[in-house]
């Protein structure tokens, strides 16, 4: 969610001081409440296992990949893009 509002906040901004405000804002807070990503994940874990991490394919997919995705659509799509489609009517 706070990153679909980072990214909602910079295009709504008018000035380049507005859209990088928009942008650290959420995003500042979603790397201090240590929060996961799925597309942060996808460099982060293969690159764990070529360093030794000892886990299969399959592990990473059911424990972190499919429940932080489904997370982040669930943040981004519904909750984000639901209030901004319910601000416009």
């Amino acid at each position: 969610m706070l990153v679909c509002l980072g990214i909602r906040l910079a295009r709504t901004g008018k000035s380049l001081i507005d859209k990088i405000i928009g942008i650290i804002i959420p995003i500042t807070t979603f790397v201090a409440c240590g929060f996961e990503h799925c597309v942060a994940n996808m460099f982060y874990l293969p690159y764990a296992r070529i360093l030794g991490l000892e886990t299969s394919i399959a592990e990473m997919l059911r424990v972190n990949f499919l429940p932080v995705t489904i997370g982040n659509l669930i943040g981004g799509a519904i909750f984000v893009g639901t209030v901004y489609r319910r601000i416009r009517e």
